[in-house]
């Protein structure tokens, strides 16, 4: 315990290099200018800037990433309250009474309303981070090939399962997925698969490229089909964007809860801070002594939105970095860079490398300080940015894209390969299915393949090994219970729709 405690001190020495300061800035900046474009979101922002975090240390790589990540969440509350335009599905929520705020003449009100709660939700979810995710590490050190097996058909079924609106078309984007990680050479044989004389798909489908085709390019070919228009014009304001003592305390018992709320959301894989925005939102108008305000205009309801969609963002590592499951799509992203960084998620993160993975969490910790000076200080900068023309950020995304793809390997194969996933993801969301359950079976499926294939090369082929210990029974009760779980999120919308 005291060498983890010592480990905890180091990584925030090492976290406050001036590169990972700089690093932290300019990431920040970057994930709320992302966030605050309508159109443009966390997932897309994190796979675009992936591939400049190749030539950095693995920890500062993933502070980057991280950096990208919360401020592309709060940056998504910009245009929300300013122009009525959620800039990520995560801020749906918060457009509801920030834009009401708006019209009211306390749009700077809004905005920092905004951005204290997603200051002190993301703060408060490194807690979670800091002290459950060892104890997650520790079990999965139990983990052999049955439970490899079984975890990574449960991360398949709970993203498959809840991140779309049709549980069909969900399990069919993880079953295309699943049919794609088995191009390359086959892991126990080394027989080439589906490789059609490409050298370069010797290992498989490059990770990173598929999810810049997958998460950005689509994103560019959607919004390519409307109409090159320019963004609804922010509104101007000039009232103060810091809050008084008052409105702290009105609005601290509101943080707490939607606190907790993410943080819960963030640790079950798949929910994603979409979901948590809106029980956020939910929960503080319930407990809220002034209901008659949401929907006209409640830093209560900005608060509650703002502060669950923020705590999802640290309980979201917690599966990710312990058992290779990512919490969303983001985090899907984040784990391809922990990956191309030649790091496995799994217990050797906190073992192994345990110095990287406690400065990354120190570096998690400072980028919710700079995100809340930067997000004060610049909110009048961003409502200008929020109303960037199509005609401009089109041709933009599709340079990144190409650039960010070749430079992986210097390799035009790369290209090719990040377009034909562009295409894919573009056609998969036009028939609404699920992008971030392609990608995660790109990642699981090998594992989950070696698992069973081995399970039943050590038995025998006796299948009974599949069923032989507590932690896979537990494992088979939660992938039973995610593919239920759309059912039980449609009720709780249901019920909220009524109450």
């Amino acid at each position: 315990m005291e060498n983890q405690y010592a480990l905890m001190a180091a990584g925030f020495i090492n976290a406050l290099s001036p590169v990972n300061i700089i690093i932290m800035i300019a990431s920040v900046t970057m994930g709320i200018i992302i966030g605050c474009m309508p159109g443009l979101s966390a997932a897309m922002g994190v796979a675009l800037l992936l591939p400049l975090t190749f030539g950095m240390e693995p920890s500062s790589g993933l502070i980057m990433l991280g950096g990208i990540y919360c401020g592309a969440i709060f940056g998504g509350s910009i245009s929300a309250i300013l122009i009525h335009t959620p800039g990520t599905p995560a801020s749906a929520a918060t457009a509801l009474d920030g834009y009401a705020l708006t019209l009211k003449g306390k749009a700077g009100k809004a905005l920092g309303t905004a951005c204290t709660a997603s200051f002190f939700g993301g703060l408060l979810s490194c807690l979670s981070l800091y002290f459950f995710a060892p104890m997650l590490a520790e079990l999965a050190m139990k983990f052999g090939s049955p439970e490899y097996f079984w975890l990574s058909l449960f991360g398949l079924t709970i993203i498959a399962g809840i991140n779309s609106d049709s549980m069909i078309l969900g399990l069919m984007s993880g079953a295309f997925g699943l049919v794609l990680s088995t191009i390359g050479m086959d892991p126990m044989e080394g027989v080439e698969r589906f490789m059609f004389g490409q050298d370069s798909l010797y290992n498989g489908v490059n990770i990173t490229c598929a999810l810049i085709g997958l998460f950005s390019l689509s994103q560019a070919f959607i919004l390519a089909e409307k109409a090159i228009v320019k963004r609804a014009k922010a509104v101007e304001f000039d009232d103060s964007v810091l809050l008084s003592g008052s409105e702290m305390k009105r609005i601290t018992p509101t943080i707490i809860r939607s606190w907790i709320i993410g943080n819960i959301i963030g640790i079950l894989p798949g929910a994603g801070a979409s979901i948590a925005c809106f029980m956020g939102y939910n929960e503080a108008k319930r407990f809220s002594k002034h209901p008659e305000e949401f929907g006209h205009g409640s830093i209560e309801g900005v608060a509650g939105s703002e502060a669950a969609n923020n705590a999802v963002t640290g309980g979201s590592l917690i599966p990710t970095l312990t058992l290779g499951i990512p919490g969303e799509s983001v985090t899907a992203v984040l784990m391809g860079g922990l990956i191309i960084h030649g790091l496995q998620p799994g217990p050797e993160l906190f073992t192994k490398y345990a110095s990287m993975t406690y400065t990354f969490f120190g570096g998690f910790v400072f980028v919710q300080f700079f995100m809340l000076a930067i997000g004060l200080v610049g909110s009048r900068l961003f409502a200008k940015i929020a109303r960037i023309s199509d005609a401009i950020l089109i041709p933009s995304i599709f340079v990144l894209c190409v650039v960010g793809s070749f430079a992986i390997n210097n390799n035009f194969t790369d290209v090719v390969i990040m377009f034909i996933f562009g295409i894919i993801g573009y056609i998969m969301r036009k028939v609404n299915m699920n992008t971030a359950a392609v990608v995660l079976a790109l990642i699981l499926g090998p594992l989950g393949e070696r698992g069973l294939r081995r399970s039943l090369s050590l038995s025998g082929n006796d299948i009974s090994v599949l069923f032989s210990t507590p932690i896979c029974k537990v494992l088979i009760a939660l992938s039973l219970l995610s593919l239920l779980s759309p059912f039980f999120i449609k009720l709780y919308k249901k019920g909220s729709k009524n109450a």
